[in-house]
């Protein structure tokens, strides 16, 4: 992955204070460490812009700040779709007939079936992140583990429904054997709408 355009990233702000289940002082420290992911890809980009520049591609420091950037942005940018897809009072279940909803019934027969399958690549041990993808070919919904950021990410399909389950985004809140509680926590936060409106820029999915 090279410099990404020399392009300066501005850490995003989340109003997401009173969540339920997710304590602010988790956020806090959540928002801590994306704001590090950024000012991070920021850094890598600077520097990997100066060694192309001095045409220095060959070196192992390219290689390595190269390889580096991956999991910086994509770090920066899993946390963003995670941070949008939470809200305050949520509804705990999508809308009927909301193109989520649809979608979700049209890949797994129901709502129930697709919940169980997301929550159990919530519980696999390890640490990572547990998306819910749609394919652009067919429109069709389905559930990923990614550990380091850049690795599983399935080239091409759509995030539609981000959640972090490294320690960090709940062990101020559970222990770490209590992550299905966290689970249900971020359950009870999700914002249904931003799923909505991510699946609308995919083709092949009824709105």
């Amino acid at each position: 992955m090279s410099t990404i355009g020399n392009q300066i990233y501005t850490a995003k702000t989340f109003k997401l204070s009173g969540l339920n289940g997710i304590s602010d002082k988790t956020l806090e420290m959540h928002f801590k460490l994306y704001d590090g992911y950024v000012a991070a890809t920021n850094e890598l980009n600077e520097k990997i812009a100066e060694l192309i520049h001095d045409g220095d591609v060959t070196s192992p420091v390219y290689a390595e700040l190269t390889r580096r950037l991956g999991f910086e942005y994509n770090g920066m940018v899993l946390h963003e779709y995670y941070f949008e897809n939470l809200k305050q009072n949520g509804t705990g279940t999508p809308d009927k007939g909301s193109a989520f909803l649809n979608a979700v019934e049209a890949s797994f027969g129901s709502y129930e079936v697709w919940k169980n399958d997301f929550v159990a690549v919530g519980k696999m041990r390890g640490v990572g992140w547990a998306i819910c993808y749609a394919d652009p070919r067919s429109g069709r919904l389905s559930n990923h583990w990614i550990t380091l950021h850049e690795e599983g990410n399935i080239a091409g399909f759509t995030p539609v429904l981000v959640m972090d389950v490294w320690e960090h985004a709940y062990l101020l809140d559970y222990k770490p054997a209590d992550r299905p509680k966290y689970i249900e926590a971020f359950f009870q936060n999700i914002a249904w709408d931003t799923t909505n409106a991510r699946l609308r820029t995919v083709r092949g999915v009824a709105s």
